[in-house]
């Protein structure tokens, strides 16, 4: 019978709810069985009849009871067998195996190198940009402005090509600072340059087609086409970029990044683009140009973007993790309208849209001049850092043993060494020494390159200068 505890702190209902639950699933009370009417088990066990029929509400609300007008109550047909706690199984489902995806999370972790255990002093961090304080504090006047300005209806669910406001923020961005000249519905935001391509894959690509990468390349890319089981090809990259005629005929999409190639650092040569626009329009295959640092030029201004030379299959990647900070996760994807629109039906089908109070802050941000100012102060930076990284390397005689490239644009450059140098065992020797450099065999997919690739954002100009100096002292020592 029910018993209850004045002493427990549990309300009455829920003692007796509890106690009768336990009498089922253990078979106390058997599947059938009828229970006393309500009016007469309060005075059993000495409850008012509104705090019984809770109980019985409650019971059979969860399917424990069943109801008749006639019959009364009874217990479900449960089923349980007395000694049902001897057979549960203490586990779920079994997790599967997925080859595919720990091969390629253990080779991006691999590139990305992560912070790994070590006295690091300098770290040559190919992947982050310069932030600072006065960054901090005018995000977080953006942030709080939107928040205050913004009205109610943007916290329901969103578009899945984006919050409006930014996507013409970056719009008047693309026009005025680019040359690339677009109509809104032109423009899907994302949440970086992994989930950029990985809808490109879903929308644009069936599985097994081939699709060709640049190698040395962006990792990432090859890894994200690998897991959605497309055919992936490597093409060599030279001093000119990418080498068009080794593209597969097969080919469905090539990932290029023509204004500073990732990892050797080239700029594709006009020759070459015009080669690859060419060949791109004759076997009409998609061409994703990833403009993820080409902003940042030391001779000039930005280039020419492919995108806007043949708007009509070609995909343009840009990103705010460089521009601004990769913590804010957004990116986005420009290109023809009908492309475009398959992008968003992928994104409303499986993300729905981005976080809002992101775009909202970065909108504003961009729309009060804040974006431009940063962008200016950081171009200075950066302008200082890699001078001195330029100067440090040709002062202790790097660029005598070593190939220097990737130095006209962007956030790194490259220190090639010949093919039988032996890259591990000197990167481990600099980590000991606590300079963390990142190994161009990394960014290769089958190519046999190897070397350094040196970021400088994240680190001051002494610190480049200090590091430099004692990586050049760990190689031309023991080379």
């Amino acid at each position: 019978m029910l018993q209850v505890n004045r002493d427990d702190k549990n309300p009455i209902w829920q003692q007796l709810l509890d106690q009768a639950i336990h009498h089922i699933t253990t078979g106390k009370w058997p599947p059938g069985e009828l229970l006393p009417p309500s009016r007469e088990l309060a005075l059993l066990v000495g409850v008012s009849r509104s705090t019984i029929q809770i109980v019985y509400e409650e019971l059979f609300s969860r399917g424990y009871t069943v109801t008749n007008w006639r019959g009364g109550t009874r217990v479900s047909e449960w089923g349980f067998k007395t000694n049902l706690a001897e057979e549960v199984i203490p586990q779920g489902p079994s997790t599967p195996t997925l080859p595919l995806l720990n091969v390629a999370v253990d080779e991006l972790n691999s590139w990305f190198r992560g912070k790994e255990n070590g006295n690091v002093a300098i770290d040559f961090c190919p992947h982050e940009p310069y932030l600072d304080e006065h960054f901090r504090k005018t995000w977080r006047q953006s942030f709080l402005q939107a928040s205050a300005e913004t009205d109610l209806t943007n916290w329901g669910y969103g578009d899945a090509y984006g919050f409006t406001p930014l996507r013409e923020q970056i719009q008047r961005y693309l026009t005025f600072e680019r040359g690339v000249h677009v109509e809104i519905d032109q423009i899907i935001l994302t949440s970086g340059a992994q989930h950029s391509i990985d809808l490109i894959a879903q929308a644009l690509l069936k599985e097994g087609e081939t699709v060709s990468v640049e190698d040395p390349g962006f990792p990432a890319a090859w890894m994200t086409m690998k897991y959605r089981r497309m055919n992936v090809v490597a093409v060599p990259v030279d001093e000119y970029g990418v080498q068009v005629e080794q593209i597969d005929p097969q080919t469905k999409l090539i990932f290029v990044t023509p204004s500073h190639q990732c990892a050797v650092g080239v700029i594709m040569s006009e020759p070459r683009k015009q080669q690859l626009l060419q060949k791109s329009a004759k076997n009409q295959f998609w061409i994703v140009e990833d403009d993820y640092d080409g902003e940042f030029r030391y001779r000039g201004g930005p280039l020419p973007t492919l995108f806007s030379q043949q708007p009509h299959n070609t995909l343009y990647m840009m990103s705010f993790s460089k521009m601004v900070a990769p913590g804010i996760r957004i990116s986005a994807v420009i290109g023809p309208k009908d492309a475009i629109r398959q992008l968003a039906q992928v994104q409303q089908l499986t993300y729905r849209h981005l976080p809002i109070m992101e775009q909202l802050t970065l909108a504003h941000f961009i729309e009060h001049g804040h974006f431009m100012r940063h962008m200016r102060r950081a171009r200075n930076v950066y302008r200082r850092r890699h001078e001195a990284m330029t100067k440090a390397i040709m002062a202790t005689g790097l660029a005598e043993r070593f190939k220097l490239s990737g130095i006209e644009t962007g956030l790194h450059m490259l220190l090639e060494a010949e093919e039988s140098f032996d890259e591990e065992a000197m990167t481990n020797l600099a980590l000991v020494n606590g300079i963390r450099v990142y190994p161009l065999s990394k960014y290769c997919l089958e190519n046999n390159r190897k070397g350094w690739v040196l970021g400088f954002a994240k680190i001051d100009e002494q610190a480049i200068e200090e590091g430099i100096f004692r990586l050049a002292k760990i190689l031309l020592q023991e080379t």
